[in-house]
């Protein structure tokens, strides 16, 4: 298993690369060029330059003692353009023009040394939350999602409320390219069936798989978030059955999954200890984070620590631990704390603040050394 940290990149974050460095057993940047809209088409240069940047030790860096080097093998996300969920034209692209730039971009990924790139299926959005900064009874805060509020506000209205928590920060899946088409979007996905997405679906992996298995880069699909339909719109990665016919579209090992226990467990039916023992032969990379549930269908990010919340968290690193899990893990959606409440707060991006995602870290590191010990 490979520890990983996400990082949104230099003037989009602010977590550093030698912030990363000093969290023990860290060995993975999950990365990507975050301002390419979905579709458009990734460079060979800028790709390298950003491999570089994380690879390399800076001079100033290395003068001062520091030897510790990173990897860049993990992408997330190269976004799919929503021509190809559709199967059609939209947004000025047409499915397979937005194809061969997915192509393009998993050939020269793989010439830079990416071994997996995490992606989703979502309609629209990738993810919701209807609090950024939800505050918690030991005084941290963290991302929330309240039903009732979606239940009752149309789409547009949720998205400018979203919007205007962010501190600035662009969120992945809401990028502005993406949320100015929202009506466009609206539009188009009106009468789409989950049979549609399972179609089109197929159609996107039978063209990029090869690709895939020429430049030796496993594609993982991220479940969705939450999982379960929204407004509408047809989600097709959710449950365990979905998960199933998902992986069953292209048996390729290149085609997997990103194993976020959060979002699959954002269904309080699912169980996440399962999903990592029935799906670990296709699992290429996992997020391992907690949620807690609430009765009237709210749920909360928490500490990773199990008794925290609804995901057994102990289950799910055991699991990875006895099969001797090869591929990579990071942790998600920390809480915000201490000083990212207050004098940081300003420039913290909601959800991925240092300090909870690195006591994470620790917590599941821990959980996995006591596993690989036990005879």
């Amino acid at each position: 298993m490979k520890m990983s940290f996400r990082w949104y990149g230099d003037g989009n974050d602010q977590v550093s690369l030698n912030d990363i460095r000093q969290i023990p057993g860290v060995e993975t940047v999950v990365w990507s060029l975050h301002h390419k809209a979905a579709g458009e088409e990734w460079t060979q240069a800028e790709i390298d330059a950003q491999v570089a940047q994380i690879t390399t030790i800076a001079p100033e860096d290395a003068a001062r003692g520091v030897t510790k080097t990173l990897d860049a093998e993990v992408v997330e996300s190269v976004n799919v353009h929503e021509s190809i969920k559709l199967g059609r034209d939209v947004l000025g692209l047409s499915r397979d023009e937005a194809i061969h730039h997915y192509i393009t971009a998993i050939e020269r990924l793989g010439r830079a040394g990416v071994k997996v790139v995490c992606y989703n299926f979502m309609p629209v959005l990738d993810w919701l939350r209807t609090d950024m900064f939800h505050p918690l009874p030991d005084g941290s805060t963290a991302l929330y999602f309240e039903k009732a509020v979606v239940d009752a506000l149309d789409p547009e209205r949720l998205i400018a409320d979203v919007q205007a928590n962010t501190n600035g920060l662009t969120l992945p899946g809401w990028e502005p390219q993406r949320l100015a088409s929202f009506r466009e979007l609206s539009v188009a996905y009106a009468g789409v069936s989950h049979e549609d997405m399972y179609r089109n679906y197929r159609y996107f992996l039978d063209a990029v798989i090869p690709t895939c298995e020429e430049y030796d880069v496993a594609l993982g699909v991220h479940p969705d978030d939450p999982a379960f339909d929204l407004f509408g719109w047809p989600r097709v990665v959710s449950r365990k059955q979905d998960l199933a016919r998902v992986l069953s579209l292209n048996d390729s090992r290149h085609h997997g999954l990103t194993l976020c226990v959060g979002s699959f467990s954002s269904n309080p039916e699912s169980d996440a200890v399962d999903a990592v023992r029935s799906f670990m032969d296709r699992i290429h990379f996992s997020h391992v984070r907690n949620i807690k549930h609430f009765p009237n269908g709210d749920f909360s990010e928490v500490a990773h620590r199990a008794c925290e919340g609804s995901v057994d968290t102990v289950g799910v690193m055991k699991a990875y631990a006895e099969a001797d899990f090869a591929g990579y893990i990071r942790p998600d959606h920390g809480r915000h704390l201490w000083d990212e409440n207050t004098t940081k707060r300003a420039g913290v991006r909601p959800g991925y603040g240092l300090y909870d995602r690195a006591l994470g870290i620790q917590y599941l590191l821990g959980v996995w050394d006591a596993c690989q010990r036990t005879p």
